[in-house]
Parts: C-alpha cells; structure tokens; sequence
C-alpha cells in the first residue's frame, strides 16, 4: 500500500471547545460519523464546536468493504433520539446540521420517518438548517423483475420529502465499475433513480459525493460524475479514500493535489457548479457554504 501523503495527515486536537462537543454527545446519548467512520476531519470540526450526527445505533446491516463503521444486529430505535439531537443542535449553536445515519435494512421504511422526526425536532426549538445524509431505503424485494427502478422505495422517499431537509445527500461513493466490489449490497443506479426521484417530486438541494482511490481510471469517473449531472444532483463532494484498517479495501492510489485540481476542471466541464473537491473532502466538508452557493 503506497504510504500517506503528508498533506492527509492532520494532528490531533484537544481543547476546551473539542470537550464542549464530546460532552455534549455523551450526555444526550449521541453518536457521530465522525468517529464511526474514523473521519480525518474530526479534531477540527470538534474545535469549532460542530460535528456530523449518526442516528439510528452505531451498527449497519451492510458490510461496504470501505466503511469503518461495524456491521451486526442492530438495536431497536430510540424513540428520544430526535428529541436528544435537537437539543445537541441548540446547546451547540448549530446554525447548519448535518445528519446521516447507519443503514436499517431491518426496517420497513429503512429509517425514513426517523430522519424526518429528527427534522422536525430541530425545527422546533432551532432555526437550524439541516441537510441529511441517508442510504438508499432499499425495497426489499423488486415489484416486477431485478431492476433497480423497482427497488425505489417510493414511501420512504415520500416520507424524506414531506420533512422537506435543506438538503438531500445520499453519495453514490465509487465509480460503476468498482460498485458491487466496494458496495456489495448496494446497487448504482438504484442510487442515481434515489437522487433523481427526490429531484423530480421536490425542490430540495441534492447532493452525492464519492471517494477516488480505489483503483478507478479518469474514464470511470467521469462517467460517474456524468450519470450523477443526469440525476440533476446539485453538489458534488470529491475526497480522497483513507484505509481505516487493514481489513478493508486497500488503497490503490494516494491522487496529487494536481491530480484533484484536475478533477475540479473535469467537474467542471461536466457541468457541476458546485462541488468541494480535495483530498480530506468528506460529505459534510463546508455543507453550509455549498448549501448557500445554491440560494
């Protein structure tokens, strides 16, 4: 595996401010992606007295062979939740909130009506801006035949429109080619009709993002980027893929900062206007500034 570059690696942070945020998470019972997924951002986020939410446990029922999070049995949801992360949101001073959550295929609705639970708990008592992070909300069974369009569970999208989020992300993560390899469970173009039906029936801000590194050619990418201007996504998050451990996918390669900038002329030239691309670029990477550009 080639070795870490100097500009992915970022010291550690510890101040009054970082304790502030654990505090505050610890007290409500609070989980983040930041800490489940190893993110390299974390320490600075902390120091400006935010943090990205993870709702619904701290366990998934897929296994993405990129993803540090843990795959088991998860517990049943936590009906105090949306109240908890409300008042997280209020007691930090939120004035954007990111949240994502762990993937429920154990649930019907694979979680949808607690996303806008938590949507609407926010809005209660914040006048905080929310953008949410979601999976697929896959059906579990196609209605007619094995095509992705028949696993659009249209009840759960309608649910996540009615909480009418700022934004919509739900990232497409890798190329096509390399899909089924990093995502077994998942299904790429069931992704791109998720990102599509939201933008179709609402005019809620999309959003999808994606990791290089994984062993994708420039070709693969950008017929990536090109299927996701077709799902009329409105920001697009480009970032580099760090191994959380030796158990998962193995980096394929370490892109130069040129090699990113090159990226950005590709997007580009694909059409997005709005995107964050660089190498320690994660889904919520300045989610409020690219949320503005979109007003």
């Amino acid at each position: 595996m080639p070795r870490l570059p100097e500009y992915l690696k970022r010291p550690i942070i510890d101040t009054e401010k970082t304790k502030i945020v654990r505090n505050i998470l610890r007290t409500k019972c609070l989980n983040t992606v930041c800490d489940g997924a190893r993110c390299p951002n974390k320490s600075e986020c902390y120091a400006k007295n935010t943090a990205t939410f993870l709702i619904m446990g701290n366990v998934c029922t897929r296994n993405c062979r990129y993803c540090n999070i843990s795959t088991a049995q998860p517990e049943p949801l936590d009906f105090e939740e949306p109240k908890h992360l409300a008042e997280a949101v209020r007691d930090l001073g939120l004035k954007y909130a990111v949240i994502t959550s762990v993937t429920r295929d154990d649930l019907p609705d694979g979680g949808a009506e607690h996303f806008k639970n938590c949507i609407n708990e926010i809005r209660k008592i914040t006048d905080a801006k929310v953008e949410i992070l979601t999976p697929d909300f896959r059906r579990k069974f196609s209605i007619e035949g094995d095509d992705s369009e028949s696993l659009i569970n249209i009840s759960a999208l309608t649910l996540i429109i009615q909480g009418n989020p700022d934004v919509f992300n739900h990232n497409i993560e890798t190329v096509k080619a390399l899909f089924k390899i990093a995502r077994p469970q998942g299904d790429y173009e069931l992704s791109l009709s998720v990102l599509r039906y939201i933008k179709e029936n609402s005019d809620i801000v999309t959003k999808s993002g994606m990791m290089v590194g994984l062993g994708e050619s420039l070709e693969d990418i950008e017929e990536t980027l090109v299927d996701l201007k077709d799902a009329m996504v409105d920001i697009l998050t480009i970032g580099q893929y760090i191994q959380p451990s030796k158990q998962h996918m193995e980096v394929s390669k370490y892109y130069t900062l040129d090699e990113f900038e090159k990226l950005k002329v590709l997007a580009r030239k694909i059409g997005f206007q709005n995107y964050q691309i660089a190498p320690l670029v994660r889904s919520s990477y300045k989610a409020m500034q690219s949320w503005q550009n979109c007003k």
